[in-house]
């Protein structure tokens, strides 16, 4: 069968417009308007149709696990559970089917918040347990606050996120290497060459990692660095300071277009978009070019369900995992 046509629907409150799409329950356009007029800060596919067929991660919902897991298989409580691998013999944002991937249930919906779900069935993907995962997108002047839930028939494991990429200059404007970047975070997780994470927490400071203070994006990218090599630029994971809803991330844009990001997870994917070669056209009928934009996906460590020292990503059965990841949006003159 053809995949459906996804449902959009349009949250719009004072300054601004976001549009999810039902197909990945994906942002497709965040339109902010100020004293320069309407400005799309998100990149999104120009056919709606894609994002039901194969839209690259663009703007999609995260799951069942979001970010890489080794070898494609993980041990929880003795059983060994093997998952669809899909990049290089390891499971990578839930694996072939992820939930990026799938048409979302619209729950609820009002001029300013919708609610999408989804069910993921017992072994889907080699995961274990029936899964019902809940994200709910809700605006406000200047915010946008996503909301997760999720809960599970047997012991699973879960990391739900989102995997929008920002250009606080506009979408289709160019690589974001003029961005300045803060993160509230000591601490990075190196990887391999397959980016899959070492085990280590490593201190960033002292290497290109340190983002305590605003840096333009463009200097971090042309450091001597393996790591950067491994990640064509930044694929890491951070790790975030503190514990509950906290500042996770700062962006700032040319353009003096501003993001604040807070949320209540412990660490934070920075992906710089190496892959974009032109083959991706955004909403504004732009081919988007290496670095077209910057994603700061809020989540779990990777291959957490591997390593014993990241914290745990296991959700029991008749628990409720629950997130909140809100952006703050600004300009500076």
């Amino acid at each position: 069968m053809p995949p459906e046509t996804p449902t959009s629907v349009e949250l719009v409150t004072e300054g601004l417009l976001l549009e999810v799409v039902t197909a990945g329950a994906a942002i497709r356009r965040l339109v902010v308007t100020d004293d320069t007029g309407e400005t799309n800060v998100v990149l999104g596919h120009a056919d709606p149709m894609t994002y039901a067929v194969d839209g690259g991660y663009l703007g999609a919902t995260i799951g069942r696990f979001g970010n890489r897991i080794a070898g494609a298989r993980f041990t929880l409580d003795g059983t060994t559970h093997v998952l669809a691998a899909n990049e290089n013999g390891n499971a990578l944002h839930g694996g072939l089917e992820g939930f990026d991937r799938r048409e979302w249930t619209v729950l609820d919906r009002g001029p300013q918040h919708v609610r999408l779900a989804l069910h993921s069935a017992d072994g889907d993907q080699g995961f274990p347990g029936a899964l019902d995962a809940t994200v709910t997108y809700s605006v406000q002047p200047g915010a946008v606050r996503i909301d997760y839930t999720a809960t599970a028939d047997r012991d699973t494991v879960v990391n739900l996120t989102n995997h929008t990429y920002f250009n606080l200059d506009g979408e289709g404007s160019g690589p974001v290497d003029a961005h300045e970047l803060r993160l509230s975070a000591d601490a990075f997780t190196p990887t391999d060459a397959q980016l899959l994470p070492t085990g280590e927490l490593r201190d960033v400071t002292g290497t290109a990692f340190d983002l305590r203070r605003a840096t333009r994006l463009g200097e971090v990218l042309a450091a001597d660095d393996e790591q950067l090599v491994f990640g064509q630029g930044l694929d890491h994971n951070f790790v975030v300071s503190g514990v509950g809803a906290r500042h996770v991330a700062s962006l700032r844009g040319a353009s003096g277009r501003t993001l604040e990001l807070h949320s209540d997870q412990p660490g934070v994917q920075v992906y710089t978009g190496a892959h974009f070669d032109g083959t991706v056209t955004g909403t504004s009928g732009t081919a988007y070019g290496p670095r077209a934009g910057i994603a700061l996906e809020t989540q779990g460590f990777p291959d957490a369900p591997n390593q014993p020292a990241f914290p745990s990503t296991v959700l029991r059965a008749g628990e409720v995992h629950s997130s909140t990841t809100t952006w703050r949006l600004g300009r500076e003159r």
